[in-house]
């Protein structure tokens, strides 16, 4: 098991990154949440096999079709297991 916090920065809020975020993050099998953040960003913390998120971090790289990212953070951290499923935050 291993943690990632994202922050994703562009245009990603209002274009439903949040909802197509849950939708990716349970097809993968993660666990976590997903929230807007008052600057405008978005940031995700997810839980689960360290290739899976990857491809979770390689999704929120180009987001959903409205969505433009312009940067994403990405901080590996040490996994608590404080998540039973993967929702809003």
């Amino acid at each position: 098991m291993e943690r990632v916090h994202i922050i994703v920065r562009g245009m990603v809020q209002g274009v439903f990154f949040r909802a197509n975020t849950i939708r990716e993050a349970q097809a993968l099998g993660i666990l976590g949440f997903v929230r807007n953040l008052p600057d405008g960003s978005v940031e995700a913390v997810a839980e689960g096999p360290k290739k899976t998120l990857e491809e979770f971090v390689s999704w929120c790289q180009r987001g959903p079709d409205m969505a433009r990212v312009d940067r994403v953070e990405v901080s590996w951290e040490s996994p608590r297991g404080e998540f039973a499923a993967f929702g809003l935050g």
